[in-house]
């Protein structure tokens, strides 16, 4: 009887252990170039903000003198990164999301339609003035954008991230 009645307790304590976990499922990703949101999320979201309202992240750093490019909330299957200290957003060549202007993959040469004149230009990128601040636009050898940084910083005070997240 003393055996059964611990089998029994041992299967309760052994349920109440076990959890179901949820994925978390987001929403389709929506990308404002000009606006410099993503999925209404401005570019100086917090940390917590970003994992709220998108909470499909691969990964996220707190804020912190510590952090990894001072911190952020990264979609690394979405190729697309929040650095919340640093307040830019970065979209590399394989985002899956929609971007308001088709810009990924776009030629160098076909801009001027959308973005007017870059305010600095340089071999490798341009950057173009936006309502909310700075984009960044890099290109290929062959002179199509493969990644789209977006900052409320000016170009003096933007601090971009060199480390491989």
């Amino acid at each position: 009887m003393k055996n059964y009645l611990l089998i029994a307790i041992c299967m309760v304590s052994l349920a109440a252990h076990a959890q179901l976990k949820i994925t978390p499922i987001c929403p389709a990703l929506s990308v404002d170039v000009l606006g410099g949101k993503v999925n209404e999320l401005p570019i100086n979201s917090t940390v917590g903000q970003v994992k709220l309202k998108l909470p499909c992240f691969s990964s996220a750093e707190d804020e912190s003198a510590t952090a990894k490019c001072g911190g952020g909330v990264f979609f690394k299957d979405k190729d697309l990164y929040f650095f919340t200290e640093r307040d830019y957003i970065e979209i590399g060549p394989n985002f899956k999301g929609k971007l308001s202007l088709p810009l990924m993959g776009a030629a160098r040469t076909g801009l001027f339609k959308w973005l007017g004149h870059p305010k600095i230009k340089d071999v490798n990128w341009d950057a173009y003035t936006t309502e909310y601040g700075l984009m960044i636009l890099y290109f290929t050898k062959a002179g199509k954008i493969n990644k789209i940084q977006m900052t409320n910083r000016s170009p003096e005070m933007i601090k971009l991230c060199d480390e491989k997240l």
